[in-house]
């Protein structure tokens, strides 16, 4: 009886340990791949362009900083692909020590300062505090 019971349940947990799904994706090949780098003064390259149109470049050099003696990495690049939707999308950065920034025309965009607000940081900028308190 209990040896029943055994095989019935290595059969249960062979059955859930198998694989769920089979995925059925393929490789991506790869078109074109360049690098350059690192190099002994601290720059780098490398870019890619893949067979379903996704494209990607970035370079880096050290640059003098003044917050670090030894420098700062500023890096430069962008990348492409189409979206889910069908459309493409672009975005270009840059990273250095001023943090990282990208642009794109699919990227949300700030509203604009209210009057109010703008006319009030001016005031402020205008007349400093004259009670150092």
């Amino acid at each position: 009886m209990y040896s029943k019971a055994l095989i019935v349940l290595a059969i249960v947990a062979a059955a859930l340990a198998a694989p769920q799904y089979q995925s059925e994706s393929t490789p991506i090949p790869i078109l074109n791949e360049s690098r350059d780098g690192p190099n002994p003064d601290g720059s780098y390259s490398w870019s890619y362009e893949t067979a379903n149109g996704i494209q990607a470049r970035e370079q880096g050099s050290v640059v003098q900083s003044d917050k670090n003696e030894n420098g700062a990495l500023s890096v430069s690049g962008g990348y492409k692909y189409i979206g889910e939707d069908g459309n493409p999308i672009e975005v270009t950065y840059t990273a250095d020590e001023n943090g990282y920034q990208a642009q794109g025309a699919h990227l949300p965009v700030a509203p604009p300062i209210p009057e109010a607000i703008l006319r009030a940081l001016e005031w402020i900028a205008a007349h400093p505090e004259e009670d150092k308190l």
